[in-house]
């Protein structure tokens, strides 16, 4: 079974080269609605922190106007105190001046009683706005739960995705590529299969090197130029996904390459160059698979 992994057709290897670069897009998808979820998931974030905030400055504003009430009670206790010292000097005056005192002091003492049930009607219906605020709280709790359970599934979802293709048949024979180009090619793309981009791109460009013209150079340069993509180093992956269009220009990777440009472009706001790639594309590759995915991106850029 070994040696006929390491003598694979290259009409194997562009198929699984085809189903990688599907999965690839799938995955991209995958990331974009990660990201757009993301960004959704800090907007939500951001305005219950802000109601967050108002709430405890309610509580706090609610706190202080309460603080100030009880000192205006204090305030009225003391001078209620005061009243009731001086009804104790008045106990020896005449009796008129006695009933002038008590008709002051129940007075007061039902202005007190009145402020007193202001105060306690007040403080209920403050008591009921925490409350409220409380409950309104605990269901923006929930709901940001509820998203980090969508989140984990998005994750989830992602980490499906990138899990290596299996091979769904054995791998034959490589016509034109010896044993030793095959193996160096091999293992370099199940690295880049395991998701280690940096050790992928070392080993197909130690197979660049060695072997600069056979049937497998031109995937061998593209990949190198997906490692970069998936880095997000858009910069880097068009220049090396056009060193794949240039020193190849009779590979099967052109039109690969040249979506892959275009998807990069997009990525770094250039939109101009994106859809003059895209039409490359279409004009020049209307057969191929990326023409359609190409037709469709060009919609969603317009």
């Amino acid at each position: 079974m070994l040696f006929l992994w390491g003598c694979a057709t290259t009409h194997d290897v562009r198929i699984l080269d085809a189903e990688i670069y599907k999965l690839q897009s799938q995955l991209n998808l995958t990331q974009k609605e990660k990201d757009s979820f993301k960004h959704e998931l800090e907007s939500f974030r951001k305005e219950t922190q802000k109601d967050i905030s108002t709430l405890r400055n309610e509580t706090q504003r609610v706190h202080a106007d309460l603080l100030l009430r009880l000192e205006t009670l204090q305030s009225d206790l003391r001078a209620l105190s005061t009243g009731i010292e001086e009804y104790k000097e008045f106990l020896e005056r005449p009796a008129k001046e006695i009933d002038r005192v008590k008709g002051d002091m129940t007075l007061r003492a039902r202005t007190l009683e009145e402020k007193g049930k202001i105060i306690e009607e007040k403080s209920k219906a403050n008591e009921d706005q925490i409350k409220a605020l409380g409950e309104r709280v605990r269901s923006l709790e929930d709901r940001l739960k509820g998203l980090d359970g969508k989140m984990e599934k998005l994750v989830s979802k992602q980490m499906e995705s990138e899990n290596p293709i299996p091979t769904k048949e054995p791998l034959t024979e490589m016509k034109g590529i010896s044993a030793g180009a095959g193996d160096l090619y091999k293992d370099a793309y199940e690295t880049f299969q395991k998701g280690d981009l940096e050790g992928a791109r070392r080993k197909f460009e130690a197979f660049l090197k060695q072997y600069p013209n056979t049937e497998l150079s031109d995937n061998a340069q593209f990949w190198i130029g997906e490692t970069y993509y998936l880095k997000k180093d858009f910069e880097k992956a068009i220049l090396e996904y056009e060193k794949a269009i240039a020193k190849y220009p009779e590979g099967d990777k052109i039109p690969a390459a040249l979506f892959k440009q275009a998807l990069a472009f997009v990525e770094l706001g250039d939109k101009t160059n994106a859809r003059s790639l895209l039409r490359r594309v279409i004009e020049r590759y209307p057969h191929s698979d990326q023409a359609e995915m190409a037709k469709k991106k060009l919609e969603m850029i317009k």
